[in-house]
């Protein structure tokens, strides 16, 4: 049997899946969940999740059938996420336009920008620049 390890990053912590391929059907079984404050894992990573013990086409297809439902779950866990965010965002805007404040803090914004960008590469700077323009002019 291969073993690989998965990832899934969580706000807290990265929780690490050992999964193994069983030799005699193709199919992936869970073997161990273990919590740890490791690095999140980046798409560098990816080549050695996918090294996997060879599958039949049937336990593929299930293994990208079951997966594509936990990356839709986890898609409406970062749609509310954002939902929420931008809705903290106007509370946050409303006090400072409130006190006589810009709506605006570049430094807060910069802030943000190297935050995701030291969590995800390059294309963090992308997210959190979108993240951002959600989240402006919502008061």
């Amino acid at each position: 049997m291969n073993a690989v390890t998965t990832e899934a990053v969580t706000a807290d912590a990265v929780t690490s899946e050992a999964v193994t391929a069983d030799a005699v059907n193709g199919k992936l079984v869970t073997a161990e969940a273990t919590t740890s404050t490791a690095a999140a894992p980046t798409v560098a990573d990816l080549p050695a999740a996918l090294a996997v013990a060879p599958l039949t086409k049937e336990a593929a297809e299930a293994v990208i059938a079951e997966a594509r439902g936990r990356i839709d779950a986890l898609d409406a866990e970062i749609l509310g996420a954002m939902r929420r965010r931008i809705a903290v965002s106007a509370e946050v805007q409303a006090a400072r336009i409130a006190v006589g404040g810009p709506r605006l803090s570049l430094t807060r914004e910069m802030e943000i920008l190297d935050r995701y960008r030291a969590q995800l590469g390059g294309p963090g700077t992308e997210v959190a620049m979108l993240l951002l323009e959600l989240c402006r002019g919502r008061v």
